[in-house]
C-alpha cells in the first residue's frame, strides 16, 4: 500500500481553491476530490506496517483547531517551477499535530521526512515551468483566503495510480475533539 496522512477538506474550501485553478498552460491542475491538506507521505508499506501505523494514528491526542488557509505560491526545483499551492495562515496547531504524527510514526521504525515540513494544498503540478509563469500565478492570486474552517479529524489514504492520476481512498480516520 502506498499511504499517506492528511486533512481532508470541507467542500466549501475545495471550492474556493477549484475557482483559482486555471490560468497555466500544461498544468496538471487537481481535480476536487484530490485536495488536502497533507500531513506525512509514508510511501510503501505492507500490511502488517499499515495496521500498526493505524494504530499509532489512533492514538495521537491534538486538540480540533481553525485553519485558514491563505496567499498561493509555487516549488521549484533546478530553477523550474514544478508545483502551484496554497499556503496556511497560521500553522501553529497544525505543526503541533504534526509533530505528534512524526514522533508516532518514528517510533514505529518509520524514518522522518528529510524534508523540512511546509504545509501547503498542491493545486497543480507542472512539468518544469520558466518560474516566471509560476510567479505570475502566484501573483494574480495572492490575495487568496479561505474562510477559516475547524480541523476535527485527519485520516490516513491510500494513493492508487493511474492513467488520469492518482487516485485516493480514505483508509481510516481519527477525530480530534473539540475544546469548550
Amino acid at each position: 500500500m502506498r499511504l499517506f496522512v492528511a486533512i481532508p477538506l470541507p467542500d466549501r474550501i475545495k471550492d474556493t481553491l477549484t475557482a483559482i485553478c486555471g490560468g497555466v498552460d500544461d498544468a496538471r491542475w487537481r481535480e476536487r476530490g484530490q485536495l488536502h491538506l497533507t500531513l506525512r507521505f509514508i510511501g510503501e508499506v505492507d500490511g502488517a506496517m499499515a495496521r500498526d501505523i493505524d494504530d499509532v494514528l489512533y492514538q495521537v491526542a491534538a486538540p480540533a483547531f481553525s485553519l485558514t488557509l491563505r496567499h498561493t505560491g509555487f516549488f521549484a526545483e533546478r530553477k523550474l517551477a514544478r508545483v502551484l499551492w496554497a499556503g496556511v495562515e497560521d500553522d501553529t496547531a497544525l505543526r503541533h499535530l504534526h509533530g505528534k504524527i512524526q514522533q508516532g510514526l518514528t517510533a514505529i521504525g518509520l524514518a522522518p521526512e528529510r524534508r523540512r515540513y511546509r504545509p501547503h494544498v498542491t493545486l497543480a503540478r507542472l512539468p518544469g515551468l520558466e518560474t516566471r509563469e509560476a510567479e505570475g500565478y502566484a501573483a494574480r492570486h495572492s490575495e487568496y483566503a479561505s474562510p477559516p474552517f475547524i480541523v476535527d479529524r485527519f485520516c490516513l489514504f491510500s494513493s492508487h495510480l493511474a492513467r488520469e492520476g492518482a487516485i485516493y481512498t480514505v483508509e481510516a480516520e481519527y477525530q480530534l475533539p473539540v475544546e469548550g
